[in-house]
């Protein structure tokens, strides 16, 4: 059990968009870290956006060991739209990668606008060669397609592999709100699957409102550590807050976002909202990559829990 949640350190914000950065113009957004063989260099894969407001996934590589050595970025993106009429075809964000045998799984989330909502979202695939980032879609459509129990869209997920089964927990859409209001409610649901591509779904909510100001419960993150399965993820009322719950088997799940340890900043780029989640770790600490204000358009910071 992790017992000091209350000592996230900030480290400060890391990136910020940059408008002579085509993919990462106006937005530096939800992001994955996966470590370069065993040192201290980490490559980010960051949710960006262009000036047309369209998501793309590009690359930072920085070092924990010192993050006040000049971060490299990626001139282009490493993932981006699909094709028209597709449902990624007006934007690609929040990546999560798996290394299973000699491939990557890239798990992703494709925007498609629509007309009386301002978009749907459906959780997307790509498989590149362990350390390449050619990733190829695995299919044209989403693999978490529309079901009676999740009928509208489906987000973010976060996906682990244990003992061969993998196990996502992943945001499904339950409704929208009137007409223009544009007010969407979601929350977090579990899936398995046997191959990573084929998901099985059961209805199962892990996180789910606990009032009815709540309506926006997404982005998880899932470390294992003696046993114990900790997430993070966003959820929101006026803004997007970082919540936190544990759970023994990864599908009933404790909420204790009075003990997340994180909040926002007295003042400057996440004084208002922080948000998008991703923790991951290395030697003997935790490390969490968050948003700051308005989903990513100040920046993209970093934070550490020594273990």
């Amino acid at each position: 059990m992790i017992n000091n949640l209350n000592l996230w350190k900030k480290l400060g914000r890391i990136i910020k968009p940059d408008p002579r950065i085509p993919w990462m113009a106006t937005y530096t957004g939800a992001s994955f870290a996966i470590q370069n063989a065993n040192t201290s260099l980490f490559d980010i894969y960051v949710t960006g956006r262009d000036i047309r407001n369209r998501s793309l996934i590009g690359k930072i590589r920085i070092d924990l060991n010192d993050l006040n050595s000049n971060i490299k970025i990626s001139k282009k993106p490493v993932f981006s739209f699909g094709e028209l009429g597709g449902f990624d075809e007006n934007g690609v964000s929040y990546p999560v990668i798996i290394e299973s045998g000699f491939k990557r799984y890239m798990y992703y989330v494709g925007w498609m606008p629509t007309v009386l909502t301002p978009f749907q979202n459906f959780t997307g695939l790509a498989q590149a060669d362990i350390g390449s980032d050619n990733f190829r879609r695995v299919s044209r459509a989403p693999i978490l397609g529309r079901t009676n129990e999740d009928p509208f869209s489906t987000g973010s997920v976060f996906v682990m592999k244990e003992n061969g089964i993998w196990k996502m927990w992943y945001t499904a859409f339950n409704k929208w709100g009137k007409e223009g209001e544009h007010k969407h409610y979601y929350n977090i649901k579990y899936a398995e699957s046997n191959d990573g591509v084929d998901w099985k779904r059961e209805n199962k909510v892990c996180i789910d409102f606990k009032n009815s100001d709540e309506y926006a419960i997404g982005k998880p993150s899932v470390v294992k550590i003696d046993g114990i399965y900790h997430m993070w993820y966003v959820y929101r009322g006026k803004q997007y807050k970082i919540g936190y719950a544990h759970s023994f088997d990864g599908i009933k799940w404790q909420r204790r976002d009075d003990i997340v340890g994180i909040e926002v900043s007295n003042s400057g780029w996440d004084d208002t909202a922080i948000a998008y989640p991703h923790v991951f770790k290395y030697e003997s600490s935790l490390y969490m990559l968050y948003c700051g204000n308005n989903y990513g358009k100040e920046g993209l910071g970093l934070a550490r829990l020594k273990l």
